[in-house]
């Protein structure tokens, strides 16, 4: 599959991506990570590894979205709240600076 990270194209295989993080020891993870194998990997240190770039040229978005499109689980960052929906009231007072009303 081609997919861009960090501006440079890159024709990925999910068999070689678990080939290029075995014998890899996961590093703790503190954001985003996916899951290869049995073990779950930080998705910026899988993109390092992977692209042979630093992890300060791309984002955990760009290799999270190449590695889902690979057919690998990603996880969100353990303290990730997922938005709550907004009613357009409370859109419209957060917008002028009003508490939103309950």
């Amino acid at each position: 599959m081609r997919c861009v990270i960090a501006r440079f194209p890159f024709d990925l295989i999910k068999t070689e991506v678990q080939d290029a993080m075995k014998g890899i020891t996961p590093e703790p993870v503190t954001g985003e990570s996916v899951l290869i194998g049995r073990r779950q990997y930080p998705v910026k240190q899988v993109g390092e590894i992977i692209t042979g770039q630093d992890r300060r040229d791309f984002t955990a978005g760009e290799v999270t979205r190449a590695l889902t499109r690979l057919g690998f689980e990603c996880r969100p960052a353990a303290g990730a709240v997922p938005p709550t929906p907004v009613t357009p009231l409370e859109a419209a007072s957060a917008l002028l600076g009003d508490p939103p009303q309950a």
